[in-house]
């Protein structure tokens, strides 16, 4: 594999391990990040821009969309002609399709690619991405896909990858909810956790959420509940993604009424209840503290 020049922008607890593993790889990777933080093996730019001068790839790992907008205005600029931008950001769909368009304008490749994995996936390099793209943006991004990750699909045009990444968040908040939902009321049947959890993992109750990331501490393998509910993946940050699948739904009239829901209990998690700074599994000691009418 050729050694190319890449700029990344956002350099936070996603973005940072990414960066430090394409520079491990042997690539020549300068990052910026706005709260000055750095990555290891990464050159430091003073600008977003400066980040991008010469890169045969620019990838970013953003916020918002809002924000992506913006540091796209900036940087595609500084980009040169025939390099590829590769947006890791989870965002709204229309904002992934317009910087897709402004890349294109530019004589630029574009792969809206977020990921799915957490904090862990992106240390290990072991993350899924779910790609929007033509086909050769995503052939030119797939060599740092394999770094990054384990697993990289096309999923579509540009806004594709934003589209597959918030229907599959939405699957996990809801399935989340309702595992929790169901270890509180077991708890209160008086049934063992762990017979629970040997009944449901083999049965057709079985989810990820139940199996991989069960949210009962000593139950399954080892996850952030065994670490007093340590993010591995925030509760707000789950907030946000179930916040956009409501905005794409609406946009496009679809009917997600678990989805709305799931956001809606979140919401009162995360802005209520103390649930800010937590992993989204935390919802089980959640439901374990209320009645059915509390």
């Amino acid at each position: 594999m050729s050694s190319f020049n890449i700029g990344f922008i956002g350099l936070g607890n996603m973005g940072a391990p990414m960066a430090a593993n394409l520079a491990a790889a042997g690539h020549t990777v300068t990052g910026f990040d706005t709260a000055g933080t750095t990555a290891t093996g990464v050159a430091v730019a003073q600008t977003a821009e400066a980040a991008c001068d010469g890169a045969d790839f620019v990838i970013t790992m953003l916020p918002n969309g809002a924000i992506l907008r913006s540091v796209a205005a900036n940087i595609l600029p500084a980009m040169k002609t025939g390099a590829t931008l590769i947006d890791c950001s989870t965002v709204d769909v229309e904002s992934a399709r317009d910087v897709g368009a402004l890349a294109a304008d530019a004589g630029i490749g574009f792969v809206d690619a977020p990921v799915s994995g957490g904090v862990g996936g992106a240390a290990g390099g072991t993350l899924t991405f779910m790609a929007g793209g033509t086909d050769d943006a995503f052939a030119a991004a797939s060599d740092l896909f394999d770094i990054m990750g384990q697993k990289a699909v096309h999923c579509g045009e540009a806004g594709a990858g934003q589209a597959a990444k918030i229907c599959n968040n939405m699957i996990l908040g809801a399935t989340m909810v309702a595992t929790c939902e169901a270890f509180a009321l077991a708890d209160k049947l008086g049934l063992d956790r762990q017979k629970m959890f040997d009944v449901v993992s083999t049965s057709s109750g079985s989810s990820w959420s139940m199996n991989t990331y069960c949210p009962a501490p000593g139950v399954g393998p080892k996850t952030p509940a065994d670490n007093d509910y340590t993010p591995g993946f925030a509760a707000e940050l789950m907030l946000k993604d179930l916040g956009l699948s409501q905005q794409a739904a609406e946009a496009v009239n679809a009917d997600t009424p678990m989805g709305a829901l799931a956001q809606a209990l979140y919401a009162q998690f995360v802005e209520e209840e103390g649930g800010r700074g937590k992993d989204f599994s935390a919802m089980l000691p959640r439901f374990e503290a209320r009645g059915r009418n509390s």
